[in-house]
């Protein structure tokens, strides 16, 4: 498409960051559809009373894997849980755009000559005990450097597939013709995919002057 003709390294490496992030994320996405889609769940409850909030009702996996597929399964979650993951994942977001916790290991920004798809380690940085998001059992600390660039070629490989394959699913839920996917027992979805809070979060603000957009 020539979006990357003349653009300068820093947004070459903003480019391959961003493949990488993505591609993770939907290799992880895809299979956790698939997971979710089959009612796979754990055999535990998400919440329960206890001692500092004796009325918060008793919500199982079960409960939220009745909810359908995967889409309404998420917009079943109680607005506690969403945002717990929202934390999560803006707390993982600043840490590996941290260039103190890159020089600590090493490394520079991917837009000032670091490494793309490059995640600080967190062993040697949190103050508990926390296994490392990108290899926690080392398995490619013996690796030759070869062998590891040609595993990232596959993981970028992996991860565009991947990003097809989760936004493949995700139209053949709202009734989109999906060749190789149309068909396979996908549960349908009346929600919008792209809403991170549905009408279970309106104890959240603004979230019910959110849910009155709708897209043509």
């Amino acid at each position: 498409m020539g979006i990357a003709d003349g653009a300068s390294p820093e947004l070459i490496g903003w480019f391959r960051h961003a493949e990488i992030k993505h591609g993770r994320v939907a290799m992880a996405a895809f299979v956790g559809y698939c997971v979710q889609a089959n009612g796979i769940h754990f055999p535990f409850n998400l919440q329960a009373p206890f001692s500092l909030n004796p009325d918060i009702p008793t919500i199982s996996y079960a409960d939220i894997a009745a909810a359908g597929g995967p889409p309404d399964q998420w917009d079943a979650l109680p607005s506690a849980a969403k945002l717990q993951i929202l934390f999560v994942i803006g707390g993982l977001e600043w840490f590996s755009e941290n260039s103190v916790a890159l020089a600590m290991d090493g490394q520079q920004h991917y837009v000032r000559g670091g490494k793309p798809g490059y995640f600080p380690k967190l062993s040697d940085k949190i103050p508990h005990p926390c296994p490392d998001l990108y290899d926690p059992l080392g398995f490619s600390k013996k690796m030759s450097p070869e062998k590891k660039e040609k595993r990232l070629l596959v993981e970028i490989n992996n991860g565009r597939l991947a990003m097809i394959g989760i936004m493949g699913l995700l139209s053949d839920a709202k009734g989109l013709i999906v060749p190789g996917i149309n068909g396979n027992g996908n549960p349908p979805y009346a929600g919008e995919p792209m809403a991170f809070f549905s009408s279970v979060n309106a104890d959240l603000p603004y979230v019910t002057d959110m849910l009155k957009f709708s897209l043509p």
